[in-house]
């Protein structure tokens, strides 16, 4: 078991690593497939769609079938979603995408969609920039902030500067091994964890996370 406090980057690291054995040993029902689309193919789709990159309605019902498997099965979310308009979706997350690194601004702009709330808006996101919207799991919303059940956008913008300030301080311990010098603000690269306790083969602590460039990638837009 890790605690979110720990500050080895190696134990992240390897808790990062264990991820794929962690969601094999759940043993839940197409999950391992859900989870490659999550985090492998869907990504791929939402970047060669740049620079004005969109969703999907049948990528959306994926995405909530991804996450609904890893906790409590909902149905009527996944009916919601399934039925919205394509149009609607994509016009929707688009100006979402469009509007980070403003994360409340991103967040309402998909919650315009029936039966999407914070949480999957954050997986929306998540998808396309874990770097700057990290997915409001349960089990990263207690590791983080000690409790899981409120899932509104005030509650995620503190779990996402909790995110932002525990990966940024990882990041300037790896630049200070690698480099004996502090990163400038154009060589910044920072890592978000989705990252929690694992034991007794249950989600309590799974990781997911990936380094990108914040500074390069939004510097635009601010």
């Amino acid at each position: 078991m890790m605690d979110f406090e720990c500050s080895d980057v190696g134990l992240w690291k390897e808790a990062l690593s264990s991820y794929p054995v962690r969601i094999k040993s759940l043993s839940k029902p197409n999950l391992v497939s859900f989870d490659e689309f999550y985090r492998s193919e869907l990504p791929s789709l939402l970047h060669q769609r740049n620079p004005n990159p969109y969703i999907t309605t049948p990528e959306l019902s994926k995405l909530m079938q991804w996450k609904l498997s890893r906790g409590k099965w909902r149905p009527r979310l996944l009916d919601f979603v399934s039925s919205l308009d394509d149009e609607l979706v994509k016009s929707a997350s688009e100006k979402a995408f469009q509007s980070l690194p403003d994360i409340s601004k991103a967040v309402n702009a998909l919650t315009v969609l029936k039966g999407v709330g914070p949480a999957t808006a954050s997986a929306i996101l998540a998808a396309y920039a874990p770097d700057v919207a990290p997915f409001m799991s349960d089990e990263a919303m207690v590791a983080a902030l000690g409790h899981s059940k409120d899932y509104t956008l005030k509650q995620y913008l503190l779990f996402v500067d909790k995110l932002q300030t525990k990966a940024k301080c990882h990041s300037k311990t790896m630049a200070f091994g690698l480099k004996k010098k502090k990163p400038s603000g154009t060589e910044f690269n920072w890592g978000l964890l989705d990252a929690v306790r694992c034991r007794n083969g249950s989600l309590e602590f799974c990781c997911r996370g990936q380094v990108a460039n914040y500074t390069s990638r939004f510097r635009a837009k601010e």
